[in-house]
């Protein structure tokens, strides 16, 4: 068990799963957002912080051994946001994890958006070159090479977390490809917490589902074993809407609509 773990964007919609279910995980939880995170649970300390702010996100680093990072922009937005939250914001998250005196083990919530412009009829592993599709994506490509480089240079370890679609249950049909249970989720958190060495693996966010586009086989010294199958749902989905024109971009493009998404500007 660790002494103390962090986690950032705990009022986002995984960081509040994080936030219920990974209290086991450490003797005491830090839960940080920029807002909105009520009152402290038994085993957590609340500590409001802007990822913007290198010296508060230093003094929010400090003491933790380990942190599970959901802060930033979520969506798609303007640059300026982006910047601010997803650029910034891992530079600054880093800097501290470089200065904390112990070191901590991070997962970086990346995304399928960093690949998104790959097609549907390709498979991809951790070695598939990044294709984002909007500043969103490139933002955790950013992220991903961030991590990179302090794990060669500074050996601190993270798991780059390709999330796909982590609901309770798909919400269309492209998220029969990309869906991740939340089971599943907590699992992978709590492997990535327990391998002796975990190195910086980039790991698809994915459950074990047929209409999978991605391979996972390079990161399974993990022990991470996906449970569920986004196919226990796919009548349900057949039956509530139409499956999207061949030429749409949710059949065409792994990262869906964000593909034709224009630049938010402010």
């Amino acid at each position: 068990m660790m002494k103390r773990l962090l986690i950032t964007g705990a009022n986002g919609g995984l960081g509040s799963v994080c936030r219920q279910r990974l209290g086991h995980l450490a003797e005491t939880i830090r839960i940080s957002a920029r807002k909105g995170l009520g009152e402290a649970g038994p085993n957590e300390e609340i500590v409001y912080c802007d990822l913007g702010d290198k010296a508060a996100v230093e003094a929010l680093v400090e003491g933790c051994d380990g942190i599970v990072h959901m802060g930033g922009q979520a969506t798609e937005a303007s640059w300026e946001t982006i910047r601010n939250a997803n650029i910034d914001g891992m530079f600054h998250l880093y800097e501290a994890a470089r200065k904390s005196s112990t070191t901590p083990r991070i997962i970086f919530a990346s995304s399928n958006h960093a690949i998104g412009f790959h097609k549907q009829t390709e498979r991809l592993d951790a070695k598939s070159p990044t294709r984002p599709d909007g500043l969103y994506g490139v933002s955790k490509v950013f992220g991903e090479a961030l991590a990179s480089m302090y794990h060669d240079k500074f050996g601190i370890e993270t798991a780059s977390i390709r999330i796909g679609s982590c609901f309770p249950e798909p919400k269309d049909h492209r998220m029969l490809s990309t869906w991740m249970s939340h089971d599943d989720f907590v699992r992978l958190i709590e492997r990535i917490f327990t391998v002796p060495r975990l190195g910086c693996p980039i790991i698809y966010g994915a459950s074990a589902n047929d209409a999978s586009w991605w391979d996972n086989r390079e990161v399974a010294y993990l022990g991470w074993r996906p449970q569920d199958n986004s196919e226990v749902f796919r009548a349900k989905l057949d039956a509530a809407m139409e499956p999207p024109a061949a030429d749409a971009p949710t059949a065409v493009y792994q990262g869906g609509v964000f593909t034709v998404d224009g630049i938010h500007e402010e």
